[in-house]
């Protein structure tokens, strides 16, 4: 016989999430009804219960033990839809980059046993990027490590899975922000026009290329901003921002102090495969909400992943824009960020407010 639950389900923060159906839940506690005498994982697709008839457990044996027998439609003792989903999609992102030419969607579906339309968005749900997009990602990222290594152009586009150097070319520029041959030879010739500017949060320093803005950084000092950037470009040429480029600053600064309203200007975000994926998701979060580094693994196919996340989170150049300073401990307190841990608390209070 199964007992109605003693306490109140209703205050405990993970009835929202069974409200929910939040997946990211799954594994981490499990709930029973009383009225119906079974245990469901949080993502379970039956009928709302009543908080009064809820219990919550923080393991399956726990609910067995208290007399509730396993639900048949979410099966909670099993792995869970998400589980699966992310799996399938992991499994396709290691096919994509494993593969010497382009993979047809059609077989990465196939091998999925999905069909080529649901396929292809559960693979951006789960991502934030569409699997040609994923594929363009890592090719760059080829592109980028050979050049790097000191691949001439034609040994670098071939091994990057390019069937041609036509279209090597035409992606060539958003792919590395300019010339194949420049990035080869360090990027020096490339030009990063920038400047510096002050908001409530202390100092901002903003940097564009050709392609977009290449970095927004947060900080006490502008010197140690430049010096940041220095660093970060070591070989570009740097060039002091006109009036028109101040202009472009103040829109950054704007989004500092009031970091829910987006921005739109174009970015040059240069980073691995597995960086973009993460950042990406990143900017899927809306405004004045906050998710887990384990959410963010488990949408780009990677639950395994959590610190390549961090590192991901801590490798963005892009403070604001792309907002890391929405991702937060599983228990909900702030954990490291670039710019200060201060800075992340005052964005998240700005963006509740």
């Amino acid at each position: 016989m199964t007992n109605r639950p003693s306490h109140d389900t209703a205050a405990d923060p993970r009835w929202a999430r069974i409200v929910a159906r939040d997946p990211a839940a799954d594994g981490h506690f499990w709930y029973s009804v009383a009225t119906t005498g079974v245990y469901c994982r949080p993502s379970c697709p039956s009928r709302a219960a009543r908080p009064e008839n809820v219990a919550i457990h923080d393991t399956p044996e726990e609910a067995r033990a208290a007399g509730f027998r396993a639900c048949r439609r979410c099966n909670p003792d099993g792995s869970s839809r998400a589980a699966e989903n992310a799996a399938l999609v992991e499994a396709a992102c290691r096919t994509i980059e494993a593969a010497e030419a382009r993979v047809p969607l059609a077989d990465l579906a196939s091998a999925a046993g999905l069909s080529a339309a649901h396929f292809h968005r559960l693979f951006k749900a789960q991502t934030g990027v569409t699997p040609h997009a994923y594929a363009a990602a890592h090719r760059a990222a080829r592109v980028q490590a050979a050049l790097s290594a000191g691949a001439n152009v034609t040994a670098a586009l071939f091994e990057a899975g390019f069937g041609s150097s036509a279209r090597f070319y035409d992606a060539a520029p958003a792919m590395l922000g300019m010339a194949p041959s420049r990035y080869r030879a360090g990027g020096g010739a490339e030009e990063l026009r920038f400047a510096v500017g002050a908001t409530s949060l202390g100092a901002l320093l903003v940097a564009s290329s050709a392609a977009g803005v290449a970095a927004i950084l947060l900080g006490d000092d502008a010197d140690a901003l430049v010096r940041e950037l220095q660093d970060r470009f070591p070989d570009a040429r740097l060039i002091g921002g006109d009036g028109a480029y101040e202009r472009i600053v103040a829109q950054v600064a704007g989004l500092v102090e009031a970091p829910g309203m987006g921005i739109d200007l174009p970015l040059d975000i240069r980073g691995t495969a597995f960086q973009r994926r993460v950042w990406e998701a990143l900017r899927r979060i809306p405004a004045g909400r906050t998710v887990g580094y384990a959410e963010i693994a488990a949408r780009i196919g990677a639950p395994a992943a959590v610190r390549a996340v961090a590192g991901a989170c801590a490798a963005n150049a892009h403070a604001v824009a792309i907002p890391c300073h929405r991702v937060v401990r599983t228990d909900g307190a702030l954990s490291g960020y670039r710019w200060g841990v201060e800075r992340k608390r005052a964005l998240l209070l700005r963006e509740a407010g």
